[in-house]
């Protein structure tokens, strides 16, 4: 294995810093100007019961649409603002319709941030048309960073990854048999549920942000901006250590990333 050089050590820090970077939680509060959590006394039950269902009905919808309108062209520079755009634009009718809204603007604004998190994976000389690839791309949904009440272990960006490893690997060798044809197989429930358990969580803050009074379209739109750009950085973060990890291996790259300071 190659010798990890100034460069790879300053690009590995950099992913260290996306995938450590403030919580969407908090980004939200700030926006809000009050903690989320009065924003969650606000959910009707009904809403908070469905959002589970909702998560994972979203990123089944996000498989077909997002990644397969991509050209294969690794290296290429990713279009941050433009999916930030379409991103805001969904949030902005969710903020005008209220919550009753969230059910069809999630799946839409999640096809969007997939599409985004398989741009940016391009960028860092991954092929979209990989099935690899587009697992990968799938996971960045449960790399949402760390959340309030995690400890250090259920946060730590390796031990999510080890965690979903298998369900990663036995969808994978479905899907390359079967394709995406059959949503029902129990090996893609199983990693659906898995990836919706950790992108639940950012999903019930924003539905949270959204139940503030008079949030409006504006709100909405803002609150959108803000999810599309902590999930780009997760990408950017992820796909710089995958990058790394094709030339030294996952294990050096892990050792040298937990070396690093935070």
């Amino acid at each position: 294995m190659a010798e990890f050089s100034d460069h790879d050590i300053q690009q590995l820090q950099r992913a260290k810093g996306y995938l450590q970077s403030t919580s969407l939680m908090m980004q939200v509060s700030d926006l809000i100007g009050a903690p989320i959590e009065k924003g969650m006394l606000l959910l009707p039950e009904n809403v908070k019961e469905k959002l589970n269902e909702v998560t994972e009905k979203a990123l089944m919808k996000a498989i077909d649409a997002a990644i397969y309108t991509l050209q294969d062209a690794p290296g290429s520079v990713a279009s941050h603002n433009l999916h930030k755009l379409g991103v805001a634009a969904s949030g902005g009718l969710g903020g005008f319709f209220g919550l009753s809204a969230i059910a069809v603007e999630l799946p839409v604004s999640t096809s969007i941030i997939l599409r985004s998190i398989a741009d940016i994976a391009r960028s860092e000389g991954e092929s979209v048309k990989s099935l690899e690839t587009k697992m990968a791309c799938l996971e960045v949904f449960a790399l949402g960073g760390p959340q309030q009440g995690d400890d250090g272990a259920e946060t730590s960006y390796f031990t999510i990854r080890s965690a979903l490893a298998k369900s990663i690997t036995d969808a994978t060798e479905y899907i390359a048999q079967k394709g995406f044809s059959d949503k029902t197989a129990p090996v893609l429930i199983k990693l659906i549920s898995k990836i919706a358990e950790r992108f639940g969580i950012q999903v019930s803050q924003k539905a949270a942000a959204q139940a503030i009074p008079a949030i409006g379209a504006a709100g909405g739109a803002i609150i959108n901006t803000l999810f599309i750009d902590h999930f780009q950085n997760i990408a950017r973060g992820h796909f710089i250590i995958r990058r790394l990890e094709r030339s030294h291996g996952k294990q050096a790259v892990q050792a040298m990333y937990l070396s690093l300071p935070d």
